[in-house]
């Protein structure tokens, strides 16, 4: 697995058939590009590369991972968002979903936000584990967040006081 930096828009086709397969909610490409140009310095994706022959060029790695997140202003203190986590079936339980939001907490830790927020649907209990396991609480319930009708929870870790 290799670990990249967002750097054109020439991921967003791979960045949005992910997240379309993965996530429920759907998103216009304006609100990809929303965080994508604002905060590309938050964006992250995991890539499977395979070996080839060094006379063969291979073909641009598929994209199995990805991360989409902000930093702005909320009540005083800096606050990174995680807006999107997708990481295709075949390679989650790699631990691709945890390294992706590690590398993206410690990027808004260095550029000095105080915490991190996400919602997530009730009934994610993958990814509520995933964030608890990382050190993310329940700060609250939002009932009937997503479209589809579900609840939510905001989840928060906090950086530093």
């Amino acid at each position: 697995m290799d670990y990249i930096p967002y750097v054109s828009e020439l991921q967003l086709p791979a960045i949005t058939a992910l997240i379309e397969n993965d996530l429920s909610e759907p998103y216009s490409i304006y609100t990809y590009r929303y965080f994508l140009h604002n905060w590309p310095q938050l964006c992250f994706l995991a890539t499977f590369t395979t070996p080839t022959p060094a006379a063969i060029v291979p073909p641009s790695p598929p994209t199995i991972g990805v991360i989409i997140c902000k930093l702005d202003t909320h009540k005083e203190v800096l606050r990174g968002y995680i807006g999107m986590l997708a990481v295709a079936k075949r390679y989650r339980h790699q631990r691709v979903a945890s390294t992706l939001v590690k590398m993206a907490v410690c990027k808004m830790k260095e550029e000095g936000a105080h915490e991190v927020v996400l919602e997530t649907e009730e009934t994610n209990t993958a990814a509520l584990k995933l964030y608890e396991r990382l050190g993310f609480v329940r700060d609250k319930r939002l009932e009937r967040y997503y479209l589809n009708g579900v609840d939510a929870f905001r989840l928060k870790l906090r950086l530093r006081d």
